[in-house]
């Protein structure tokens, strides 16, 4: 237990670091941005400074997630981590779209942009992501939470790079469109992983099927118990990205005493936890119960 202790408190710790990091670097890119005259800097600055938001909204809604349920919350409060990440990845599609809307005015009136500069705060940025990165790593092996900052850190160090390959062209060829360009290709980036992020969460939001499940093959492994006729009424939700519930009616084939009922409940729990992975489960047995067609029914 002490060591789990240490080990959460290196994670916060180097989190912490990651996002002042992460603020120091949107500072020196929008200030490198403004004065060199590129929008690229200026996106990419926008890109760390919302990681950083990131980062701290995800924190407090981990501490939020971990209050214990009550009278008026019985799920609990897990689901703060997935209104946190659907307000985040929003955030950034509204954000990119904004900067295509920029990047589209530079295409058509190309600005001269300070090449040296541009390469210079790149190349700082590009150094406190790294370190940003190689600060999490370690941590990012057995924490989910780590290692998705830790993805963004390299992400981030991806463009900073490119903002350096894109300042270098500009000071050698004299190529101002190339800023615009990466500034695109990085708002198309960024929208992806947005847009990602955003089905997962309404997904689970809409209490969806996670798409680890297969509910035919669940249907498939319960009927295979000699005292089980079948399985109707099946619901399986997620109330954040890890605890996946499931619940459903089980049609015996023998009017059963009671003892036997859970020696079954037992059974099914196994093949669920052990097939599927699923460990909150709510099962209703009955006898000569009337299914209809289908798997699911209402």
């Amino acid at each position: 237990m002490g060591h789990h202790h240490d080990h959460e408190e290196i994670s916060g710790k180097n989190l912490i670091i990651t996002v002042f990091l992460n603020f120091a670097i949107t500072i020196a890119e929008i200030v490198g941005g403004i004065l060199a005259g590129s929008l690229s800097l200026i996106s990419d600055a926008l890109h760390n400074f919302s990681d950083g938001i990131s980062v701290i909204i995800s924190y407090f809604a981990f501490k939020i997630s971990k209050k214990k349920n009550n009278e008026r919350m019985t799920f609990g409060y897990k689901r703060a981590e997935i209104l946190a990440a659907l307000f985040n990845a929003s955030v950034l599609v509204i954000v990119s779209i904004y900067l295509f809307k920029e990047a589209y005015f530079k295409f058509l009136r190309p600005e001269p942009v300070k090449g040296v500069l541009m390469i210079t705060t790149a190349v700082i940025c590009l150094a406190a992501n790294i370190f940003s990165a190689l600060i999490l790593r370690k941590n990012a092996v057995d924490n989910l939470n780590v290692k998705s900052a830790y993805i963004h850190m390299l992400a981030d160090a991806m463009s900073s790079f490119g903002v350096i390959v894109a300042g270098i062209l500009i000071y050698e060829y004299k190529i101002y469109w190339i800023d615009p360009l990466l500034t695109i290709l990085i708002g198309i980036y960024i929208i992806k992983e947005s847009f990602d992020i955003i089905n997962e969460t309404l997904k689970i939001l809409m209490q969806g099927v996670p798409d680890c499940i297969n509910l035919d093959k669940i249907k498939t492994e319960i009927e295979k118990l000699p005292e089980i006729k079948d399985i109707h009424h099946v619901h399986v939700w997620q109330t954040n990205d890890k605890d996946v519930y499931f619940e459903c009616h089980i049609n015996v084939k023998e009017d059963i005493k009671l003892s036997q009922v859970r020696e079954i409940i037992k059974q099914v729990e196994s093949i669920l936890k052990e097939a599927f992975n699923i460990h909150h489960v709510t099962l209703q047995i009955e006898y000569e119960c009337c299914t209809g067609v289908g798997l699911i029914k209402q």
